[in-house]
């Protein structure tokens, strides 16, 4: 008799000790006999286990969905009302940053239907690397060629380029993004120094220093 009561008591103590079980932070209850549990609680356990992993995927949302377009701060219009280059030679497509008198982010999209590319090569078209050039000193014209600044469209010039590099080539399907920054202005001489990197999907693609010679009128 004694032994069957402490049994009764042990059992009682076993399936006390399990009747709850706390799973993905949810306490379930219990209440079949101590057979049956082991069977009950591997199936709860698999039906957790899938509600608590199933969190949306990223890879489900589409590519042409997944990367912003870059922000327009100028439009190839208000591009075309500060600089005075024309068509085959203006290379700005867009002013994604902009900071009067001191920096300026332009892209330009290179495409295959660029006049440059037939010749520069047939066989494999790369943007030469004097147009990169010409391209960053455009984005420094738009930071100089400004009220802030004081300069005169018909009085801007290139006048110099220094440390110039050319790390990668760029290719027709390419964006390049120009980032130049004014370092030092005198404005008695009408000379302006300025820094520019320009990246193709964020590594530096060509980097150098420019000096610009501004007019008044």
């Amino acid at each position: 008799m004694a032994s069957t009561v402490f049994s009764q008591s042990l059992f009682s103590v076993q399936t006390s000790s399990i009747s709850s079980n706390t799973i993905c932070g949810a306490t379930l209850p219990f209440k079949h006999p101590f057979v049956q549990l082991k069977s009950d609680i591997t199936k709860i356990r698999r039906s957790s286990v899938v509600s608590c992993t199933s969190t949306p995927d990223s890879s489900d949302t589409p590519i042409e969905l997944k990367y912003p377009a870059f922000p327009t701060v100028m439009d190839i219009n208000q591009i075309r009302e500060i600089l005075p280059h024309r068509f085959p030679f203006l290379l700005v497509d867009r002013v994604i940053e902009y900071n009067p008198g001191v920096s300026a982010v332009g892209i330009k999209n290179v495409t295959i239907n660029d006049n440059f590319f037939p010749g520069h090569f047939p066989e494999r078209p790369i943007m030469p690397g004097v147009l990169m050039v010409e391209a960053m000193a455009q984005v420094g014209g738009l930071v100089m060629l400004q009220p802030e600044v004081g300069g005169s469209r018909d009085k801007f010039f290139f006048a110099g380029v220094d440390k110039v590099r050319f790390r990668k080539p760029v290719i027709a399907g390419d964006t390049l993004v120009m980032r130049m920054n004014l370092v030092k202005l005198q404005k008695r001489f009408g000379i302006a120094k300025m820094e520019g990197k320009a990246y193709v999907g964020g590594e530096v693609v060509c980097e150098g220093e420019f000096l610009m010679a501004m007019g008044s009128d």
